[in-house]
This record gives structure tokens, sequence and C-alpha cells, in this order.
């Protein structure tokens, strides 16, 4: 049922480490094949026409796109190791936390980019977004459903580990703070030590120069 399952991406990106975590956490074997983005390739272009951006799988000759469309599709296509929780109040509450992770994670990725009163507003935003995840997301659970890693914890994290990175580039103050948000730094902790997470998370000294060579590049040419 898993042949001919392939991903599309690049390994500096967030969303398509979205898709590896689901398909570890599910042991569905892939292909992954990487893109470059300053010259996208022809089959990337053919799957994903509206968008042309990463991550795409592509499952036999199906693509889909989105990372979180794609991470909802392996859970409904392999139920082994369900994302989402039977319950349905509670795989409700989990499809509201990875809207708000959508809605709300933008904030993080302009961090890179701002300067000035930009940089102020920005960093008031992603503050907003992990109070409100410390105060009604998690509650006293060790993850978003409860004991496993599940599918807010998958977008989350993206947004958490990045947002880590981000900070250091910047080399500015610290915005996710261990003091600040307690809970959401309990959690940060178990989710990269869930062992299929700790397996394949990015090496985090490569995203950090990766992503300082590309803000001085941006510098370079404003």
């Amino acid at each position: 049922m898993a042949e001919g399952v392939k991903l599309f991406g690049a390994l500096f990106s967030p969303f398509v480490y979205r898709v590896i975590w689901a398909l570890k956490l599910k042991a569905i074997p892939y292909e992954f094949i990487e893109e470059d983005l300053t010259n996208k390739s022809p089959l990337l272009l053919k799957y994903n026409p509206v968008h042309k951006k990463i991550p795409v799988l592509l499952h036999g000759d199906k693509p889909v796109c989105e990372s979180m469309i794609i991470v909802e599709y392996i859970d409904e296509m392999w139920p082994q190791n369900p994302l989402l929780p039977n319950d349905p109040y509670e795989r409700a509450l989990a499809r509201f936390w990875v809207k708000f992770a959508e809605d709300k994670s933008p904030s993080v990725w302009r961090l890179f980019r701002a300067k000035g009163e930009e940089l102020e507003n920005t960093t008031k935003e992603t503050l907003e977004m992990l109070q409100n995840v410390e105060e009604h997301g998690l509650g006293e659970k060790k993850f978003f459903g409860g004991d496993s890693v599940g599918m807010a914890d998958i977008a989350f994290g993206s947004v958490v580990y990045w947002l880590e990175v981000v900070e250091e580039v910047l080399g500015g103050g610290v915005i996710f703070e261990a003091h600040k948000f307690p809970r959401l730094h309990a959690w940060m902790k178990n989710f990269k030590q869930a062992p299929i997470i700790k397996e394949n998370l990015p090496d985090r000294d490569w995203l950090v120069t990766f992503f300082k060579r590309r803000r001085e590049a941006m510098a370079a040419s404003a």
C-alpha cells in the first residue's frame, strides 16, 4: 500500500519536516527528492501547479500539497499509529490547534526577514501566539493529545524548533524563554525526546548556518 511514496522537499523547510515526521511515525517507506527552490524541477511544477511550493507528497500518481493537508492524508491513508484522537471532541480540539498553528505561525517566518518596527511588531505577534498555547493549549498533558505525538504536536513542533533557530540567527533577545513559557518548554523537551522525532530532527547547527547565510544574502541584495 505504501509503494510509490515520494516526497518532494528541501531539508531546511519546517513544512517538509512535518511530513517527514508523519511518515516516520507511521513507518511508511518513501523516497525523498531534494528540490532546489532557485531552480524548481519540472516534476514539482507538474505536481503542484497552483502554488509551485514544497512539500509535495506523491502517492502512486496522486500528488498531495500543503504540509498539514499531507499529514491528514497520511493519517487517513495509513491508520496505524493514529495522529488524531478517536474521540470526536478531542479530534476537534486537535484540529483547532493545527489551524491555530497554521494561522499564527507566519509571524515566526516573518521574524527572519523583519527589521526595526516590523521586527518589534512581529515579535509581539509571536509572543501572543506562544502565550495562547501556553495558557490554553496543553494543560498538564505531555503532548497536545495526551501521551503520544499527534497532529497538533507535528504542527507546532515545526514552529517552535525553527523559532529557536531564528532566534539564534537574529542574535537579539530570546523570545521563547523558559520562565515565561514553562509548559511549552516542557512540551518541546518531550517532543524532541520522542524517539522517532529525535531520530529525524534536522541538525540545528546546520540550520543556523544555512539561515545566517540566507539572511546575509538578503541584506547584501537589499
